[in-house]
């Protein structure tokens, strides 16, 4: 199965996010980062928050936090969020399918069986789990890695 780019740009901001969960960043740093259209990242910033995996706050000193701990966001349910239904072929969307096989095929029912172990495996890790090495993604990304009393608090956390 193939992640749409509003996926991949949803997992790389919330990656973003969670190297650093001591502070605040910006969609114009997230885009930098990775190279994202300001514009794209926005509409994908605007679902994240809408979906509860993000906060946003406006103003000075304003910016895109995680709106839980990485540990608690799982990555099934944000491809989830941000993927749609899925339908792997034509038979799986609603409605009447034009293919001339769709009554009798089986192949709806292996891709079904695909799609839900894509699913399994995805629901099996958090954010945490991706976001593990937290000073190598910041040195990367050029996040200022979080300092020693930030990583007391997000130990205790």
């Amino acid at each position: 199965m193939k992640l749409s780019a509003f996926t991949d740009y949803s997992l790389r901001a919330l990656i973003y996010l969670a190297a650093n969960p001591g502070r605040r960043a910006t969609i114009a740093e997230i885009s930098t980062a990775f190279d994202i259209k300001e514009n794209h990242l926005s509409k994908v910033v605007h679902h994240l928050a809408r979906c509860g995996w993000l906060e946003t706050v406006r103003g000075k000193g304003g910016g895109l936090r995680l709106a839980k701990r990485a540990a608690d966001i799982g990555l099934g349910d944000v491809v989830r969020d941000t993927e749609g239904e899925d339908l792997p072929a034509e038979c799986f969307a609603p409605g009447a399918s034009s293919c001339a096989i769709a009554k009798c095929c089986r192949l709806k029912g292996v891709l079904a069986e695909a799609v839900a172990a894509f699913h399994r495996v995805l629901d099996r890790y958090t954010l945490a789990d991706i976001a593990r090495d937290r000073d190598a993604l910041s040195a990367i990304v050029h996040v200022p890695p979080p300092t020693t009393r930030a990583r007391r608090a997000q130990a205790m956390a």
